[in-house]
């Protein structure tokens, strides 16, 4: 991977992670890293999983992908919040 795209996969991870966060009702109890952090892994899994099902390059903005990776987000901020708050 080029650091153009390691780059763009963190400010991609920044945008999925907030947007993940704001589809979380309530306030979560994590903070802004560990958010960045699990949008990082929500953009890359969710390339992977539309990339499986061949919707990852399509024209003009890739939807289904988008969602898929603001759906991951949000799972992967719940759940790191739960795990934080059970400590």
């Amino acid at each position: 991977m080029e650091i153009s795209g390691l780059v763009s996969a963190i400010v991609i991870g920044i945008v999925i992670g907030v947007l993940g966060r704001l589809v979380v009702p309530g306030r979560q109890h994590i903070g802004i890293l560990w958010t960045i952090l699990v949008g990082i892994v929500a953009a890359l899994v969710g390339t992977a999983i539309a990339a499986g099902f061949g919707v990852a390059d399509t024209k003009g903005v890739d939807w289904i992908e988008l969602a898929l990776q603001i759906a991951l987000a949000a799972v992967g901020v719940g759940a790191l919040d739960r795990f934080k708050a059970r400590r």
